[in-house]
């Protein structure tokens, strides 16, 4: 039973690393209509700045998590103007192959740069070890990143339905033409909400820097997976992304823990399964399907 809850946990805070992509993933997808195949990279680039931070300027862990969504959201801004936003006007095929020329342009940078070993990363100071409760031995970093991933999900949930701009924003993620007929420009929010899910991808990689092997590669897995997640919770819905994140974040450690070989087969399944059931998703749109 001790081993199972400490699966639980494991799962839930890597579980957290999905939810916070899949959200930026879907609010991205939900105002632009661009299938962001970089994700994983910029969750990448997330843990690479946090290790660079650490061992250039001493910045630990702290200051990465403040940081590190800032810069990302700045980057985010610049691949959106320069990028992105001259391909909007025509088929989302485009965007999705210049998102994926992007990502090998960002591995290849960071193999030349830092070659393909492992950048060290060690756990902050005041996570490490494990907490006892009862006779289960938890990890004190693995409950941290499970409660700071529901927080911050929470906080953008609160964010997108209690302010006038979180419900434009999240109006135009779900319903955007809905929305430009209600005579709200859509177009001014892209940018910025294109910056912020660039964030939370960058929020994701400082997160998983310390339980991960921070590689140039650590994003191509992951973006895999995180496609899976956003298809089981609706493409474009940001209540599924976060739930399939968790869901598939306890799939992914349930079948590591008990079957090895299986464990990301698992996941493409469950995958397959909700899409025969429901092809919108566990939270989407029917139009979207």
């Amino acid at each position: 039973m001790s081993a199972f809850i400490q699966y639980t946990l494991q799962g839930l805070a890597a579980g957290g690393f999905y939810a916070l992509s899949a959200l930026g993933l879907a609010v991205i997808f939900g105002v632009l209509g661009v299938v962001n195949f970089s994700h994983g990279a910029c969750y990448m680039l997330g843990a690479v700045i946090s290790a660079v931070l650490l061992s250039e300027l001493h910045a630990g862990f702290w200051v990465a998590l403040v940081v590190v969504p800032i810069l990302m959201f700045g980057f985010g801004v610049l691949m959106e103007r320069l990028l992105v936003r001259w391909l909007l006007a025509l088929d989302p095929l485009y965007n999705f192959l210049l998102t994926f020329g992007l990502t090998l342009i960002l591995v290849e940078a960071v193999k030349q740069r830092y070659g393909v070993s492992g950048l060290p990363y060690e756990v902050p100071d005041g996570l490490g070890g494990q907490v006892s409760v009862g006779s289960v031995n938890l990890s004190t970093y693995s409950i941290f990143a499970c409660l700071f991933s529901v927080v911050v999900c929470v906080g953008v949930g609160l964010l997108l339905t209690k302010t006038r701009i979180g419900m434009i924003v999240r109006a135009s993620t779900e319903a955007p033409e809905r929305t430009r007929a209600l005579g709200i420009n859509v177009g001014r929010w892209v940018t910025p909400v294109f910056g912020f899910g660039i964030a939370l991808a960058g929020l994701a990689g400082v997160l998983a820097a310390p339980t991960r092997a921070i590689t140039a590669e650590m994003g191509s897995n992951f973006i895999i997976i995180l496609f899976a997640v956003v298809v089981i919770g609706g493409l474009g819905s940001i209540l599924g992304g976060v739930v399939a994140g968790f869901l598939v974040g306890l799939v992914e450690a349930y079948g590591i823990a008990y079957q090895p070989r299986y464990a990301q087969i698992v996941i493409f399944v469950l995958m397959a399964v909700v899409v025969l059931v429901r092809p919108s998703g566990l939270f989407g749109r029917e139009e979207v399907a």
